[in-house]
C-alpha cells in the first residue's frame, strides 16, 4: 500500500524545530540525537520511494515521470534515466528492491539506438557515472544487496559499450570533443566550440572507467580534452590565474572568450579539478594546483556583497572588465567545492570562505516565502525591479528566475559544511532538513516530486510537469546522507575519503596507494 504524504509532512513538522545538542553532551542526550537523525533519514527514505513507486507505476523503463499527469517523458535518449540515475541513492538507503530492479534493468538497455540527440556530458554524469558507481558500491560495502551477481559485471560490461558509443565525440583535429552526437550515423552538429564545464566534466567518468577495465583509452581521450583548460591559450582565455573562458575553440583547442564564471556552463570545470586529486591525488597533482590557482583568484576577484547586505557573500561573474552581481542555484555547489578543497587540503582560508558562501546561499531559501531557493537572483542595485525594492532591501538580493527545478546545489554544499565542520552550534544538517522540508510540502505530488514556477508565491506558484532524475540522484541522496550514520561512501574530513562524488552525485571509489 503507498504511503500518503500526511506521516511525513506530520513528522516534517514536528522536527523541523529542533535544535542541535550541544558539544559535549551527555550520553542520553546524543542517543536522542541519534534518534531523531534517524527519523530524518526514514522520512527521506520515504520520500526516496514515493517517487520511485510513481516512476515505476508510470513510466518505468522510460527517463522520467511526470508527476502531474502521470505521463513519462524521454529527454534522455529513452534508456531509462531516471532508474539508472537512482541506482546509487538505492544502494546508500539500503532500498534491495529497488536495487535489484535496476539491476535487472541496466543489461536490457541497447545504447546504441536512439532517435534523438546524444549529449556526451549528460549521458556521461547520469548513465556512465550512475552505472560506474553502482559497480564501485556493489563490489564493495554495499555488496549484501546483490540477489544475482552476474548483473553486477553487467554494470561494468554496459559502462564499457556505452563509451564505445560515445567514443567518436573526440574525434577532432585538437581533441576536445564535440557535446551534441547523432549515435546511429556518427555525426556531430557541426559546433565549433564547446563549453568549459561541458568538456571539463568527462574526465573523472572516463578515467574511472579506464580504472576498472585496464584499457587506458577512455582515460587518455578524456584528458587529452582537459589538457588544454589545464595550459590555457591564448592568455585572454585566462584573465585571472586559475579563472578560465568559457568556450573552446574544436578544431585547436583555444579558448574563443574569457568570460569567467561559476554558473552553469562552467561550473563543474571548476568541481572536477579538486575531485580529481581527490581521486588520485599521484595523477592529479596539477589539476589540484589550477584549483587552488582558481580558487585564490575567486576570493580576490569574484565574491561579492550585496549592498543591503554585506553580510552575505554570492560570486559574481566577470567578462572584459565588468562584473555582473548576478547567480544561480547551480552555483551553490561552490561552497561544497571550496570546503572539500580546504578539508583535502588543509587549507583553512579555503574552508572560511566556502562557509560564507554556504550562508549566502542559505539566504535564498529563508528569504523566500516557500523557503526554497531560486533559479536565478542578482543583486546589482541599478537592476532592482520595482516589485522587488522592498524584497531586495530586506534579503540582500531580487529573483530574477523564481522557478525551482528540483535542483540539488544548496543541499549539497549544505552537507559539506555538516561533515566538514561536523559543527552542532549552526547546524548544517539542520538546514539540510529545513530544505527538505520545504521541498516535500511544496513540490510532492501523488506520484512524485514536480518542479514549482515561483519559490515566493504562496504553493510555488503552480507546478510543472517535470520532475528530473537528478531528484533520485543528488536532491534525495544529500538529504538522506546528511541524517545518515556514518558510512564508507560519506564525505570524511581531510585525506580520509574513500569515494569522491561526480557532479550527478554518483560516489566512485578512490585510488589508493
Amino acid at each position: 500500500m503507498r504511503i500518503t504524504s500526511l506521516p511525513l509532512l506530520s513528522l516534517a513538522t514536528s522536527l523541523v524545530g529542533l535544535t542541535a545538542a550541544l558539544p559535549h553532551a551527555d550520553p542520553e542526550t546524543v542517543l536522542r540525537r541519534q534518534s531523531k537523525n534517524q527519523e530524518k533519514a526514514d522520512a527521506v527514505k520515504e520520500a526516496f520511494q514515493h517517487a520511485w513507486k510513481g516512476y515505476t507505476k508510470y513510466a518505468f523503463p522510460h527517463d522520467e515521470l511526470r508527476p502531474v499527469s502521470n505521463g513519462y517523458g524521454d529527454s534522455r535518449n529513452g534508456w531509462g534515466a531516471s532508474a539508472v540515475d537512482a541506482l546509487s541513492t538505492a544502494i546508500i538507503m539500503g532500498d534491495t528492491d529497488a536495487v535489484n530492479t535496476i539491476l535487472d534493468f541496466i543489461p536490457k538497455i541497447d545504447f546504441t539506438k536512439t532517435s534523438e540527440e546524444v549529449s556526451l556530458f549528460e549521458t556521461t554524469i547520469r548513465y556512465l557515472a550512475g552505472m560506474l558507481s553502482g559497480y564501485d558500491l556493489l563490489t564493495g560495502p554495499a555488496s549484501n544487496l546483490v540477489r544475482k551477481s552476474d548483473q553486477v559485471d553487467e554494470l561494468l560490461s554496459q559502462s564499457k559499450k556505452l563509451a564505445n558509443v560515445l567514443k567518436f565525440a573526440f574525434d577532432t583535429p585538437s581533441g576536445v570533443p564535440h557535446n551534441n552526437l547523432n549515435i546511429t550515423g556518427r555525426r556531430t552538429d557541426g559546433s565549433s566550440t564547446n563549453g568549459l564545464a561541458v568538456t571539463g566534466t568527462l574526465v573523472l567518468e572516463w578515467t574511472r572507467l579506464s580504472d576498472l577495465t585496464g584499457d587506458d583509452e577512455y582515460a587518455k581521450l578524456s584528458q587529452k580534452a582537459q589538457s588544454y583548460l589545464l595550459d590555457p591559450k591564448p592568455s585572454s582565455g585566462e584573465p585571472f590565474p586559475g579563472l578560465v573562458g568559457s568556450s573552446i575553440n574544436i578544431k585547436t583547442g583555444e579558448f574563443a572568450d574569457g568570460m569567467v564564471s561559476w554558473d552553469g556552463g562552467d561550473d563543474s570545470f571548476y568541481e572536477y579539478l579538486i575531485k580529481m586529486y581527490v581521486y588520485d591525488p599521484k595523477r592529479f597533482e596539477k589539476y589540484k594546483d589550477r584549483w587552488v590557482l582558481a580558487a585564490q583568484s575567486t576570493i580576490k576577484h569574484l565574491q561579492a556583497h550585496p549592498k543591503p547586505r554585506p553580510d552575505l557573500t554570492f560570486l559574481s561573474s566577470y567578462n572584459n572588465g565588468k562584473k555582473y552581481l548576478s547567480s544561480q542555484h547551480l552555483t551553490c555547489f561552490d561552497g561544497g567545492s571550496f570546503l572539500l578543497g580546504g578539508s583535502v587540503l588543509d587549507r583553512q582560508e579555503f574552508i572560511d570562505f566556502g562557509l560564507e558562501l554556504v550562508h549566502g546561499c542559505e539566504a535564498t531559501y529563508n528569504q523566500t516565502l516557500t523557503k526554497i531557493g531560486p533559479d536565478s537572483w542578482g543583486w546589482d542595485p541599478e537592476k532592482v525591479p520595482n516589485d522587488q525594492k522592498d524584497f531586495y532591501e530586506r534579503a540582500g538580493f531580487y529573483i530574477s528566475s523564481g522557478n525551482y527545478v528540483l535542483r540539488p546545489e544548496v543541499i549539497e554544499s549544505f552537507y559539506y559544511a555538516h561533515r566538514i565542520t561536523g559543527k552542532e552550534i549552526v547546524s548544517y544538517r539542520d538546514w539540510v532538513w529545513n530544505a527538505f522540508v520545504a521541498i516535500n510540502a511544496t513540490c510532492r505530488t501523488d506520484s512524485g516530486f514536480a518542479a514549482i514556477t515561483n519559490v515566493n508565491t504562496a504553493h510555488g506558484g503552480s507546478k510543472d510537469d517535470s520532475q528530473e532524475s537528478f531528484l533520485y540522484a543528488e536532491v534525495l541522496k544529500y538529504a538522506y546522507l546528511a541524517h545518515a550514520e556514518d558510512a564508507p561512501w560519506q564525505v570524511q574530513e581531510g585525506d580520509k575519503n574513500a569515494f569522491v562524488y561526480n557532479t550527478e552525485a554518483h560516489p566512485m571509489r578512490v585510488v589508493r596507494s
